[in-house]
């Protein structure tokens, strides 16, 4: 049976097993808390008890691979991200080094092989259609960040001595900014917009933020849209699932991990399927505000959908989604990138994606919240508030040129060389305070702006 150790911050599953000789070893497998510790020990203990055990012998990197993805990934990753991480591991990493020994991996081994790598084709794909590009920097670090987290589990499970990613040098790349739609070109898409599921999701993922695969897997049970809701202006959603693609195998190798349901495939070959799946972080789910014109929007859909139902009767499939089809199937994210498409060719706007919308909705929050980084992280759901600023904090052209001109009249035309937050200091005043009145309660009033506005208005009133 197997044992736990701790050695200063870490602890240590420590086992014996024997080899193909006979001969009996001790094992030390090392975890950063013991709550992993405690879940290896018990796996452990298990397949000892059912003499299904087995030393995991990885003498090269494919065999590696695979017990990482096994114990690792299967632990670890969303349907999503196993489908991501096993094309880069099929399409770059086993053909590549697959048959390296583990041995002879080091830190010049791994600057070398991402070297090598800038130089080999890409596998086709709908940016390579062609397969004439070859692999991207931006892919390469892909490739590491996975390198260098299996090898980490390698060194947890004592068969490698150190990990020889983390100091290796990665290829440079330089992330492109993603251009984004100013609310004047929002507004001109939305009114050239004739087809109604591109206007909905515009106006949700603007007002809400939110993404393609939230958008589409929103269902009306996280809809507050009654009429106290728009009365009182307090009408909101909340976002807790979104519905993917990913590959029918995902779905398999994880058990249907994290996923509340699966929608019928339209044909029976398909490798991937739609499913409808909790957010991948805790920070995506969240509740957010949106304007009462949006209400107003979803409540007039609603209408139309409760209609539809009770006319289809049967052949309508209902899944209570937001953004469904004329028979209950969500709403395809190709149909509206397609539909977007359309919009921005016939109106000559600038030719951004669909997640772009979710940038344009997080700067221009700032922009009216007065940089209220939290709240717009709220809506968001961002797990670090840091993303919000330097990813989606999109510095618009309109606001440079603004701060060139007030540097021209404050600075060259010398109207104000000690700017502060207020302009200019006012000059100081002293106000007698009547007998009987609370002087500090009175400098908290007159701090406030809409009572200052009261007064002087009254004040005027008096004197005429």
């Amino acid at each position: 049976m197997a044992s736990i150790q701790r050695r200063g911050k870490k602890y240590c599953v420590v086992y014996r097993y024997q080899d193909e000789e006979g001969n009996i070893h001790q094992k030390w497998e090392t975890f950063d808390n013991q709550k992993d510790a405690d879940k290896r020990k018990k796996e452990v203990d298990y397949k000892i008890a059912l003499g299904q055990f087995e030393v995991p012998k990885c003498v090269k990197v494919k065999e590696l691979l695979d017990e990482y993805v096994k114990i690792y990934g299967h632990n670890k990753w969303g349907v999503s991200t196993y489908d991501g991480n096993m094309a880069l591991i099929n399409n770059y990493i086993i053909p590549t080094i697959g048959d390296v020994k583990l041995s002879d991996i080091n830190n010049h081994f791994m600057e070398k092989y991402y070297k090598e790598l800038l130089k080999m084709p890409a596998v086709r794909s709908t940016r390579n259609r062609k397969g004439m590009h070859t692999i991207s920097a931006a892919t390469i670090n892909d490739i590491h960040k996975l390198l260098r987290s299996c090898f980490r589990q390698a060194v947890k499970w004592g068969l490698m001595e150190k990990n020889p990613a983390i100091d290796a040098t990665v290829p440079k790349y330089k992330k492109k900014e993603r251009e984004i739609w100013t609310a004047e070109m929002l507004m001109q898409a939305l009114d050239a917009c004739d087809n109604k599921w591109l206007r909905v999701a515009f106006h949700l993922a603007f007002t809400a933020t939110l993404r393609i695969g939230e958008l589409r897997g929103l269902t009306w049970d996280c809809v507050d849209i009654s009429e106290e809701a728009i009365e009182e202006n307090r009408s909101y959603i909340i976002i807790n699932k979104e519905v993917v693609r990913v590959s029918k195998k995902a779905v398999e190798e994880l058990d249907e991990k994290d996923i509340i349901l699966i929608f019928p495939s339209t044909a029976k070959d398909n490798k991937t399927v739609r499913v409808l799946k909790t957010p991948k972080t805790e920070s995506s789910i969240r509740k957010v505000f949106i304007p009462r014109s949006v209400a107003l929007c979803l409540k007039e859909l609603k209408q139309e959908q409760d209609d539809l139902i009770d006319a289809l009767g049967s052949e309508y499939h209902n899944y209570n989604l937001v953004m469904a089809t004329t028979f209950g199937y969500p709403i395809s994210g190709s149909y509206l990138r397609e539909k977007m498409q359309k919009v921005i060719d016939e109106q000559g706007l600038p030719d951004v994606v669909f997640h772009s919308l979710r940038h344009t909705s997080v700067t221009y929050k700032l922009k009216l919240s007065g940089g209220d980084i939290k709240a717009v992280q709220g809506d968001s759901g961002h797990a670090q508030a840091d993303m919000v600023t330097e990813v989606y904090g999109h510095i618009l052209d309109e606001d440079r040129r603004k701060n060139a001109e007030l540097i021209e009249s404050a600075f060259y035309n010398k109207e104000n060389l000690s700017p502060n937050m207020h302009g200019q200091e006012p000059k100081s005043k002293t106000v007698s305070v009547p007998d009987g009145v609370d002087a500090e309660l009175l400098m908290k009033v007159l701090e406030n702006p809409e009572m200052a506005a009261l007064l002087t208005s009254l004040a005027k009133t008096m004197k005429v």
